[in-house]
């Protein structure tokens, strides 16, 4: 099989890079971070314009890619500059709307690939771990519409988005597959509380409360035929972040690897380069053999995305995140500890870029929820 991008994958590659380089570096970032917003709304708009939210979708969608080797290509770009606007909430939210969303539900995807709207997906839950189906915020019927009440945890960038996909139980208990439903929530909805908290990565997440929050029957994503048949959505949403943060690692991986090429072969002692010691040598040469084993994996794990059958791509999908749990946190670490105690200044990037990858494991399941679903879907075959 050629994995070799399109030429127009290979232009989008090139133009994120550059921008990302020129107008999106370490400095940019931080002032992001340190903002109240915790992201750029200006740098928002500009990425939409450069083309890279509308490459997450497709065109029937009022995208032009949607394809896993697209989402690969632009989170790439995006890793490798730290970036803190709202890619991945986009991305997982807008995934749901297109794939069960109703015809005016959908419209809300134009403002969001255009750079005006910023969504999120507010899912995760205090002892989810990482589990899709695990859902105990309840939406009740009140009317001809809904109440939601109880609250979701470390939604990136939830107090920033102007709309939340909320996922809710309509039947069943927690873990059940079955009784998944899920809200498009507008952020000005009554009984709508969000809490914003800093990251340890210097992203932003927030703690969403619903108190009564009474929502109309048009507010259910799909209308009734989707009610209780939620999770085949969420699977769809969830494991195109999966791919989207197993790649956002890769990028993020290289440049860790740059940087500390670079220091090897500055940084001198007893006269000559450390990189010329040989114990530093074979560290970096394991760093480098597993950075290709996990390009690999993001590959396996694209390519599986688009036509595969649900077993053989959720399988991918967990074996891409299983190896960039592993290999990410090896990458930081090595980086670091081959830096000696400059890796963990404030104002070096690396250690910027060590968070991130370390985060990055814990985010959708980390690497050991990933391993036992793998086992487990193999299990099932």
């Amino acid at each position: 099989m050629n994995f070799t991008h399109t030429e127009d994958r290979r232009m989008l590659a090139d133009t994120l890079g550059r921008y990302v380089a020129e107008q999106a570096g370490f400095e940019a970032r931080m002032a992001a971070a340190a903002s109240p917003e915790g992201f750029s709304r200006a740098r928002w708009a500009a990425f939409a314009e450069l083309g890279a939210i509308g490459a997450l979708f497709t065109e029937a969608d009022g995208g032009y890619g949607g394809a896993g080797f697209d989402i690969a290509v632009v989170f790439e770009a995006l890793g490798a500059g730290l970036v803190l606007e709202p890619f991945l909430p986009a991305l997982m939210a807008g995934s749901a709307l297109a794939h069960a969303g109703t015809h005016g539900q959908k419209t809300l995807l134009a403002p969001l690939m255009a750079g005006e709207h910023v969504a999120a997906l507010a899912h995760d839950e205090p002892g989810a771990f990482g589990h899709v189906q695990h859902v105990a915020t309840r939406a009740e019927r009140h009317g001809e519409g809904w109440v939601l009440q109880d609250h979701k945890t470390a939604v990136p960038l939830g107090d920033q988005a102007d709309w939340l996909l909320v996922s809710a139980r309509t039947a069943g208990a927690t873990t059940d597959a079955q009784g998944i439903s899920l809200f498009v929530v507008p952020a000005d909805a009554p009984g709508l509380v969000r809490r914003g908290l800093p990251a340890h990565d210097g992203g932003r997440v927030a703690d969403v409360m619903f108190n009564q929050l009474r929502l109309p029957a048009s507010a259910l994503l799909g209308g009734e035929a989707h009610v209780d048949a939620g999770l085949a959505t969420l699977e769809h949403a969830v494991g195109r972040g999966l791919l989207a943060l197993c790649a956002e690692s890769l990028g993020a991986m290289e440049v860790a690897k740059r940087m500390t090429i670079a220091y090897l072969q500055t940084r001198q002692q007893f006269g000559v380069p450390i990189g010329s010691f040989q114990a530093l040598q074979h560290r970096m040469a394991t760093v480098l053999l597993e950075i290709e084993q996990a390009r690999s994996a993001v590959i396996n794990a694209a390519a599986a995305l688009d036509g595969s059958e649900r077993l053989a791509r959720e399988r991918a999908l967990s074996a891409a995140k299983v190896s960039i749990g592993r290999i990410g946190t090896l990458v930081a670490e090595e980086a670091i500890q081959l830096h000696g105690g400059i890796g963990m200044t404030w104002e070096l990037p690396l250690s910027h870029c060590a968070k991130r990858l370390v985060l990055i494991d814990a985010q959708l399941g980390d690497e050991d929820h990933h391993l036992q679903r793998f086992i487990a879907l193999g299990a099932s075959a």
